[in-house]
């Protein structure tokens, strides 16, 4: 960061978003020498899966910024969504999800030292909070608060009351943990949008909003936690992330809607970047051609058009598995200790050379 300009602190910040609300804000806080202080939350409901890479790689490079990260482990709203599990089993799940995301963070070589992770519990039942949650829903209308929430919340006719209540605290986390600004998927625009015009009704500033693209999953579209052949989960193992990859959907010459490619693009480069590489490499030895080395999305995109680089280039090899020997017990003529069967291998990376992470 020492050696950056303000203006090469902000284009960093800026990569690969698909929007940002007030920049004006961050930019002054650069201009002054000064480190923007950004938030991002995460519900602890589900399994965490392979799609927080792309937020943890945005996160690493605003810590190259020089930004000062906070991580909400967002528990209470967790339980608030829908009531999809007991607050004792966010709780716990909060502790899991810590133990994920700062292996994620690891795993692309960044240092957690500058990361704080703050439990929404910790402070969202403290009088000041609660008292400035009535106060919000004083000024804030149903129709506004459903409309807030409509892509984060799960709806469903006759739903809680608690759904309402959601985006209300993530408007006032802004606030309570005392930030420029918030990072979040393009699908939390209504929210953030709401964000801007409600903190001032209680007399607090507006904050700036950074927003990721929404990442086709493997099956294309949006990464669903009912589909789970869409997503791979941190805990899948080695076989289990082969089959994924090999049904993931990759029509040839189509780029738009390919969860391979938008890996490639939001995850694989920029983590290379940051380790001071910048380079995807795709190795073609089974076809005598020297290797594909790609330093920008948009040469890999151009090569996928064209049919240079294919789906079966582009998804991690595997090694072909070796044939089944029946176990026919120590009864067959010969005797002793049956035929050793076929061991899986690990999945490998298009490089060809080292085990995927």
């Amino acid at each position: 960061m020492a050696t950056m300009t303000a203006e090469e602190r902000f284009a960093l910040i800026q990569e690969n978003l698909e929007e940002v609300l007030n920049p004006e804000i961050i930019q002054k806080i650069l201009n002054e020498g000064k480190n923007p202080k950004i938030y991002w939350g995460t519900a602890t409901t589900g399994r965490p899966h392979c799609g927080y890479f792309v937020p943890a790689i945005k996160i690493a490079q605003l810590l190259a910024a020089g930004c000062e990260m906070t991580i909400l482990l967002a528990d209470i709203h967790g339980f608030l969504d829908n009531l999809k599990a007991p607050i004792e089993l966010v709780e716990q799940r909060a502790l899991f999800y810590k133990q994920c995301i700062t292996a994620i963070l690891q795993a692309v070589g960044v240092s957690t030292d500058k990361l704080k992770f703050v439990l929404g519990s910790s402070y969202q039942k403290n009088a000041d909070y609660v008292m400035d949650v009535y106060r919000m829903c004083s000024v804030i209308s149903e129709h506004d608060a459903k409309r807030a929430g409509a892509e984060i919340v799960k709806q469903s006719d006759n739903a809680p009351l608690s759904g309402l209540l959601y985006p209300i605290l993530q408007v006032l986390d802004e606030q309570y943990l005392d930030v420029d600004a918030q990072f979040g998927g393009l699908d939390q625009r209504k929210l953030f949008i709401a964000a801007k015009d409600w903190l001032p009704k209680l007399g607090y500033r507006e904050r700036a909003h950074l927003m990721n693209p929404m990442v086709p999953g493997l099956q294309g579209g949006k990464m669903s936690a009912s589909d789970p052949n869409s997503k791979i989960d941190l805990l899948d193992a080695a076989d289990v992330v082969a089959k994924k990859i090999k049904k993931a959907e990759a029509a040839p010459l189509v780029v738009e809607g390919n969860g391979i490619l938008a890996f490639v693009e939001f995850v694989l480069l920029p983590a290379a970047g940051l380790k001071g590489k910048r380079e995807f490499v795709v190795k073609r030895e089974r076809d005598g051609l020297e290797p594909l080395v790609y330093t920008d999305i948009s040469k890999i995109q151009e090569d996928y058009k064209n049919d240079v680089l294919t789906p079966q280039l582009i998804k991690p090899a595997e090694k072909k598995k070796e044939k089944k020997v029946k176990n026919k017990g120590t009864r067959y003529p010969g005797g002793g200790a049956p035929p050793a069967t076929g061991e899986a291998l690990p999945i490998r990376s298009a490089e060809g050379d080292k085990p995927a992470a």
